[in-house]
């Protein structure tokens, strides 16, 4: 080899070293930096001798990336799921110290019912009775507030969530425009290409998303479903929030360049994601307790309901318990939407209406103020017959909707019990669910920090073996240097 192909070998790969010191101190500077991949300075040789930094890659890998992806989208749907069912069950099942569950205070009402019957001549324990219909008819008054105040909540947030996602998107086209040039002018695009999974990693929250990646770092990014969310262009996701909710409103759905995502009638449903959890939360779970509640409501008007004693075959009229729609009584085991939001008791048999009514009616029929549905026809202070009568119809099985997906056959107690199950099993799954999601996660991103995490150890290591190699090619510079000042130095005297 030759002093000048030497001096070559030695300043490429001062050069070369250069370019890794500073990748390696760009590494150390941003180790604690979320989203950060480790740079790595890729080496080739000259022709002829000498080597050069051919490229600056980023640890990566493509399968854990998208495992952390697939994992980030269900955790947030499950975790948004499971805050709006915690919300309802803590609100209307989960009252240890209140009781006043649905299902607490029908055992109250039977209770306060069996009271009156073993003094039916009380007075006092027929307004305690009235009262505890009245706690009854409240319970799932409340109820049906909390469920749609929910429902309206999961509407108001599927509107921040489609916001994000729009931001994200806009983001992405910024970040990825610049990955194509700045790979087309041959730059290093390693920040642009951390940047972008960043974006993407923060969309996964919102929903369940997957990028595919092209020629020259182009990406697309697709829904869970398979609806194109970005194509060279970002499409557009729009969605229409609803300010109010009532039993019967059914909430809009979430639009991605004009295919509907969310809702019945969405033909590619998202599956995860934020997005996703709270349309199930709003359209789904919520309304099926509702349903429930619905059928409590209609339950107890059915079982409280006052039949004709004359032989009129008069039909049958709500008692102690009414809604909007009395005098006829609510169909046979069909869901009444929003009916536990209006039933009431009675004004005739409450004390405290204007005017005051009589809490004896309890005892002796005739609620709805027709003589013909009088029990207590002699007017007996000590008649309980009714009372007993009452007491056995809360217990007396009566068909409920099946879309409810309560015990289709049930006394109304043993219903409400069974709503109770419902929305615990609810919500224990959605836990499950989110724990486990959490786990597989938390073991994603573990994996995936392995690969393209940066280890202070192993740069440290690094960084002491490009300054051997540094200063070898420094030395092998002053020793051609010396070399050829004596060459010099010989070929000066010779002349």
């Amino acid at each position: 080899m030759s002093l000048t192909a030497a001096l070559d070998n030695a300043r490429s790969s001062l050069m070369a070293t250069g370019v890794q010191s500073s990748v390696i101190s760009r590494n150390i500077a941003a180790a604690s930096q979320a989203g950060y991949s480790r740079k790595i300075a890729v080496l080739d040789t000259l022709p002829g001798a000498g080597v050069y930094v051919a490229a600056i890659q980023r640890a990566a890998s493509v399968g854990l990336f998208t495992n952390v992806l697939t994992a980030t989208s269900a955790s947030a749907g499950q975790s948004a799921l499971y805050d709006g069912l915690q919300k309802i069950a803590a609100s209307t099942v989960d009252d240890p110290e209140l009781n006043q569950s649905p299902t607490a205070e029908l055992n109250k009402l039977k209770q306060a019912l069996q009271q009156f019957a073993n003094a039916p001549d009380n007075t006092t324990l027929a307004q305690a009775a009235v009262s505890s219909a009245k706690d009854m008819a409240t319970a799932l008054n409340d109820a049906t507030n909390t469920v749609q105040s929910i429902r309206e909540g999961a509407d108001a947030d599927m509107a921040t969530s489609v916001a994000n996602i729009n931001q994200l998107l806009t983001q992405f086209d910024t970040v990825n425009t610049a990955i194509v040039k700045g790979t087309i002018a041959g730059d290093d695009v390693t920040d642009y290409l951390d940047q972008r999974d960043s974006i993407v990693s923060k969309m996964s929250q919102e929903v369940g998303v997957s990028m595919s990646i092209r020629a020259n770092g182009d990406a697309a990014l697709y829904t869970d479903s398979g609806v194109v969310l970005f194509d060279k262009v970002a499409r557009t996701v729009s969605f229409a929030p609803t300010n109010a909710y009532t039993p019967g409103t059914t909430g809009n759905a979430v639009y991605i360049d004009g295919v509907p995502v969310t809702g019945a009638n969405s033909v590619m449903p998202i599956k995860t994601g934020k997005l996703a959890g709270l349309a199930q939360l709003r359209d789904n779970a919520a309304v099926t307790y509702q349903d429930q509640l619905d059928e409590i409501a209609r339950g107890l008007i059915s079982a409280f309901q006052e039949t004709d004693q004359t032989g009129a075959a008069l039909p049958n009229v709500p008692g102690l318990f009414t809604y909007p729609g009395a005098p006829t009584m609510p169909a046979s085991a069909t869901v009444l939407v929003g009916l536990a939001g209006t039933i009431t008791i009675a004004a005739s048999v409450d004390p405290n209406a204007t005017p005051s009514g009589n809490p004896n009616l309890l005892r002796d029929g005739a609620i709805s103020g027709n003589p013909a549905y009088s029990y207590n026809t002699a007017g007996n202070a000590g008649f309980s017959t009714r009372l007993q009568q009452l007491i056995s119809n809360m217990d007396a099985a009566q068909p409920f909707d099946p879309v409810a997906q309560g015990k289709p056959s049930a006394g109304v107690i043993d219903f409400a019990s069974s709503s109770a199950s419902w929305i615990e099993n609810q919500r224990k799954t959605a836990d499950n669910g989110v724990q486990y999601q959490n786990t597989l996660l938390d073991r994603s991103n573990s994996a995936l920090s392995n690969v393209n995490g940066v280890n202070m150890d192993d740069e440290m290591s690094l960084m002491l073996q490009v300054e051997r190699t540094y200063s070898a090619s420094s030395k092998l510079i002053s020793t051609v240097d010396n070399m050829l000042s004596s060459l010099l130095a010989a070929v000066g005297t010779s002349s």
